[in-house]
């Protein structure tokens, strides 16, 4: 599977979602959603590998969004 590009904080789609590369820079106030430990890598959306540094999102068609980031779209993997 091709890397896509890494998605940018400033990335019109990834603003919308509130999207931040380091969860624990969730302006929890902002997104009441938020709790600790979420992360793209154990949300239901997030396509990457198991240990990738980042992977593909369902959100974000052809970017790669970092393992360890978070928006308020996250569902938790099951």
């Amino acid at each position: 599977m091709a890397q896509g590009a890494a998605l940018s904080e400033t990335d019109p789609a990834a603003a919308a979602q509130g999207y931040k590369a380091d969860a624990t820079k969730v302006d929890a106030k902002k997104y009441p959603k938020y709790a600790a430990g979420q992360t793209c890598a154990n949300c239901a959306l997030y396509q990457g590998k198991a240990g990738a540094a980042s992977g593909p999102c369902a959100l974000f068609p052809g970017k790669d969004v970092t393992a360890k980031g978070w928006c308020q779209a996250y569902a938790k993997k099951a």
